[in-house]
């Protein structure tokens, strides 16, 4: 079977290492490298960038761990710091091709467009017949008409890395993950830095116990929190930026960073050629095992609209080739879905949100534990975070669960694992842990619900 994948993100090259290893002919076009925007601007680069910001959170608790005597001071050489986070970025698109094309996938670079529902040209040229097409182009930043980035004061997520300098000061519209993340780096990293959120807390699609964590911690850096304020416009002034909001109200910065959510990338596929439906968000809606309206078209990741996370793109495109190449295969579980927030501290979930389960009526249980009792927490002198479980009231089982700590985004695997495989609460509690673990938290919490 001849497999065509329109880009090589996450969503493309998992779904082609799938196919391949199922006998397909798999051939993938892409336009930028390897890896998608999540390797190279996105999400390798951003949490590369927010690794070198951790360092200075360490530098401070040096003193109270007995390491220094006074502060020392930090100079941010940033060309140096970009410098290296687009080096890992190239190589990790490197690495990804390397992988690729000893597995036997062909790669052609340019823009693939629909001319019919089997065929695909690139960049206008050479065309390319398949039996199996999926769209896995992801997404770019938004743009308001209000507040259009020149990628010198006004900025996107992906202008960030062009930056001369620490910004003076720097004016962060929108508080979801994106805002939250740039924000929190340039504030370890000497900025001053003002966060504007639309609604009455950061990370409104987050647990709001951890979200009122965050941004303790941010108000306790010197971060300046603007809540129920919605940007207007975001203009250059003589000597920086000023960002309305409305009302008429001005916060003026050297730098604005401008992060109101992503964009389907849909503009140049032709998919009226195809007859592929488009939703009206701009997004290709997909049923559960990630299939468009036309049979033999799928499409993965952010184009889809919905969970826009590398996991999930890559998750989609898996399912994807199995289902095309006729393995069994369960539609994807939205309500399994693991996610970071890649702040300090880290804020990572799996399944369901507490708030999400009263809003299905679900009779539910829910215990938070404190870091600040942890044993392994207070040799590191972490006072800040948490681990929440939420299970079912009467069988035990694991709906989902929060965790809110220095590298969350690895402690959440135990409480992925058992949403994903339905485990209840005294299967999760008899379960070995190490002592002295943050780890440990997960289970004493599963151990107190099992009463």
């Amino acid at each position: 079977m001849k497999i065509v994948i329109l880009g090589g993100g996450p969503g493309g090259y998992e779904a082609a290492l799938v196919a391949v290893e199922l006998g397909a002919d798999v051939t993938i076009v892409d336009r930028s490298g390897l890896g998608g925007a999540c390797v190279l601007w996105d999400c390798v680069p951003s949490k590369t960038l927010l690794s070198t910001a951790e360092v200075v959170t360490w530098i401070e608790q040096a003193e109270s761990l007995g390491l220094a005597s006074e502060q020392p001071r930090i100079d941010v050489d940033l060309p140096r710091v970009f410098e290296r986070v687009l080096w890992l970025a190239k190589a990790q698109s490197e690495d990804v091709q390397e992988k690729i094309e000893r597995a036997g996938v062909r790669t052609v670079r340019g823009t693939g467009s629909f001319v019919d529902p089997h065929t695909v040209a690139v960049d206008g040229g050479d065309r390319i017949s398949g039996d199996v097409f999926l769209i896995a182009t992801g997404s770019a930043p938004r743009e308001l008409d209000t507040a259009k980035p020149d990628g010198e004061r006004i900025l996107n997520s992906r202008h960030v890395y062009d930056l001369p300098a620490v910004p003076d000061e720097l004016v962060v519209v929108g508080s979801g993950a994106t805002g939250a993340e740039f924000a929190h780096a340039f504030n370890r990293l000497g900025s001053h830095v003002t966060l504007v959120s639309s609604r009455d807390r950061v990370l409104p699609g987050e647990d709001a116990d951890a979200a009122r964590v965050l941004e303790q911690v941010f108000e306790r850096r010197g971060m300046t929190l603007v809540k129920n304020a919605r940007a207007s416009a975001v203009r250059r002034s003589a000597d920086g930026v000023e960002v309305e909001l409305q009302g008429g109200s001005i916060i003026r910065g050297s730098h604005a960073l401008v992060t109101v959510g992503q964009e389907p990338n849909i503009g140049e596929l032709g998919l009226e050629n195809a007859g592929v439906r488009v939703g009206d968000r701009r997004q290709i809606p997909v049923d559960g095992v990630s299939r468009t309206n036309v049979g033999h078209i799928y499409a993965a990741g952010d184009v889809t609209g919905g969970i826009m996370l590398a996991s999930t793109a890559a998750m989609q495109g898996r399912i994807a080739m199995w289902h095309a190449l006729g393995q069994a295969v369960s539609p994807l579980r939205r309500d399994s879905i693991a996610a970071t927030v890649f702040t300090d501290p880290e804020i990572a979930t799996a399944g369901l949100s507490e708030q999400a389960a009263h809003e299905r009526n679900l009779a539910i249980k829910v215990l938070s534990l404190p870091f600040a009792t942890n044993a392994r927490a207070k040799m590191v002198a972490l006072e800040d975070g948490f681990v929440k479980i939420v299970a079912s009231a009467d069988s035990g089982t694991v709906l989902g669960g929060t965790i809110v700590a220095p590298h969350a985004s690895d402690l959440i695997l135990p409480v992925s694992v058992a949403v994903h495989s339905r485990l209840n609460v005294a299967q999760v509690a008899q379960a070995f842990s190490i002592y002295p673990s943050f780890g440990g938290s997960i289970q004493e919490a599963a151990r107190r619900l099992m009463g």
